[in-house]
């Protein structure tokens, strides 16, 4: 842990193993593991309240493998996204608790009694069903995390009645995401009937002008309800994250305010 490796440099400085410099360097870098191809940061956890979460796209299974079993070593969660079957069997052979989430391609290990660890819920509201691979990587980033998640599919403009229908859901999370594509329009819409948070996603779901994204990701950018939030085009674990980060200050603070 980072307070014993610091001791341990202080030791080698104090026993003349290290001289000033020496030990300084090392003190920068206390609290991560080189493998050689990547740095694993064991600090993560108590800089953001999470793990490091591995990104899986562009590296081989092995790599995912070794990077998920040295963060399993000191931690009870642990998040992979961007995964496929290849990549799960790997990190299955080495931490056979792994879950596969096909839908989104994320692996997750959580405790066995895997109950919300915060008060409240976030709710994912998704224009339509072409929206829902990114609409369960926010929920499992948000699961994994220890939040309730609430999902709402199918509500988008197009049948205006069917977002009003359930209303009284999304209105009482703490947290409000938004997932769509095409012209985005439905993160505008939530933003301007709620006084929650709202985090928008715009994803690549859509025809030729949509331009894979762009569309519904500028429209949510210049949306004239105040106080949305855009993250990148199909990027439900950045929505995922962020939510959790702020239900995780509401629920603490209503906890505290309790006492």
């Amino acid at each position: 842990m980072p307070g014993d490796d610091v001791k341990g440099i202080l030791e080698k400085y104090k026993n003349g193993e290290f001289g000033i410099d020496e030990a300084l360097q090392a003190i920068k870098h206390v609290g991560y593991e080189d493998l050689g191809f990547a740095k694993v940061d064991h600090r993560r956890h108590e800089h953001r309240g999470f793990p490091e979460v591995i990104f899986a796209a562009g590296k081989t299974a092995d790599q995912v493998a070794q990077i998920a079993v040295t963060l399993r070593r000191r931690n009870d969660r642990l998040l992979i996204t961007r995964a496929n079957e290849q990549i799960y069997a790997a990190v299955k052979s080495v931490i056979p608790e792994a879950i596969f989430h096909s839908a989104s391609g994320a692996i997750t290990v959580c405790p066995s009694v895997a109950s919300p660890l915060y008060g409240g819920y976030v709710a994912i509201l998704s224009a339509g069903t072409s929206d829902q691979r990114v609409v369960e990587e926010a929920a499992v980033t948000l699961q994994v995390m220890g939040h309730e998640v609430r999902c709402l599919p199918d509500v988008g403009v197009a049948g205006i009645h069917r977002l009003l229908a359930v209303a009284e859901i999304w209105q009482k999370a703490n947290v409000i995401i938004v997932v769509a594509g095409m012209e985005g329009a439905l993160a505008s819409v939530v933003g301007g009937l709620t006084d929650k948070p709202v985090i928008a996603v715009p994803t690549s779901v859509g025809y030729g002008a949509h331009f894979g994204g762009v569309a519904p990701l500028l429209a949510m950018l210049n949306s004239c309800a105040a106080g949305v939030t855009v993250v990148n085009i199909d990027n439900g674990f950045g929505a995922g994250y962020a939510a959790a980060l702020i239900n995780r200050m509401i629920a603490e603070a209503a906890a505290e305010a309790q006492q």
